[in-house]
């Protein structure tokens, strides 16, 4: 029997969903030395230059202490996305996590965040997209969130973001 000079396209694989601990380990890796408004900006530009990359339709949101630091929304995004924006938002304020990390938890349990939570749907949402600000010897100060995707890839941009940010992406140095 021969070999095809080329191989077989792969099937793509569906996205595997990370483990509680594999998010849980997101959030006390990602922690920052301080965060200012400057940090603010450098942060919310590199989400808008990945985001421009892969030509995502996002609204991008930085918030610390109640106050909005950065906002963009890019093309293909719908005002809807600053609704959802608010409502992960609010799920980190409340929780201290992720909002992707919330739901997961509460998906753990065999539930939903809408069933148990006894949360309004229309003000908070436990979907993937926002993340906690976490500043080191004080705790979680802010959130950043992206809404316009999978709440699964919406997760993973603000995770690649603060990777790169914080100088903590793979293969560099912890």
């Amino acid at each position: 029997m021969t070999r095809p000079d080329r191989p077989l396209t792969p099937k793509s694989a569906p996205d595997p969903t990370p483990t509680l601990g594999e998010l849980e380990a997101q959030e006390s890796h990602l922690v920052f030395p301080r965060f200012t408004h400057d940090d603010a900006w450098a942060l919310g530009s590199l989400l808008v230059e990945l985001a421009r990359e892969r030509q995502a339709p996002v609204a991008i949101d930085i918030h610390r202490a109640g106050q909005q630091l950065f906002h963009a929304a890019l093309p293909g995004s719908v005002p809807d996305n600053d609704a959802w924006i608010a409502r992960k938002r609010r799920v980190v304020e409340r929780y201290g996590s992720a909002s992707y990390l919330v739901g997961a938890r509460f998906r753990a349990k065999g539930s939903t965040f809408e069933d148990s939570s006894r949360l309004d749907p229309d003000t908070y949402a436990a979907h993937g997209g926002s993340f906690p600000i976490t500043v080191e010897g004080v705790g979680v100060i802010g959130a950043v969130t992206v809404s316009g995707l999978p709440q699964l890839q919406d997760h993973r941009l603000v995770v690649e973001a603060l990777e790169r940010f914080l100088g903590k992406g793979k293969g560099k140095e912890q």
